[in-house]
């Protein structure tokens, strides 16, 4: 079984910074892709920023220069730096992993945390 627990997140003013981290466990299961998504307030779904195992990230448009993504593979952990927070960023942000494993590959998902920019 595989978990994901997030932490960090909460209320921010414009212009301020958040850490996001998220804990992938489970065995034997290997977390290729770690990253996040994003609930926005008109019901958007979309990727925030994603990295692999070998440190390889993608970043939607919108965070680029503002929001860094890194992992520990050793501790199958990612955290996301965002900086220069705008009220757009408000959301629940989701911790996803793209999971490998001997029966097949799947993707799981955290439970989800809530992020507020005021103006």
């Amino acid at each position: 079984q595989v978990q994901l627990v997030e932490s960090g997140g909460g209320l921010v003013q414009a212009g301020g910074s958040l850490r996001l981290s998220c804990a992938a466990s489970g065995s034997p299961f290997r977390f290729h892709v770690l990253g996040w998504h994003r609930q926005g307030q008109g019901n958007q779904f979309d990727l925030v920023a994603e990295i692999d195992t070998s440190g390889k990230t993608n970043y939607t448009a919108a965070v680029k220069g503002r929001f860094t993504i890194s992992r520990d593979n050793a501790k199958n952990t990612v955290t996301l730096e965002m900086n220069s927070l705008k009220p757009e960023d408000t959301g629940v942000y989701y911790c996803y992993a793209e999971v490998w494993s001997d029966l097949g590959d799947f993707r799981a998902w955290g439970q989800g945390t809530q992020v507020t920019v005021s103006s």
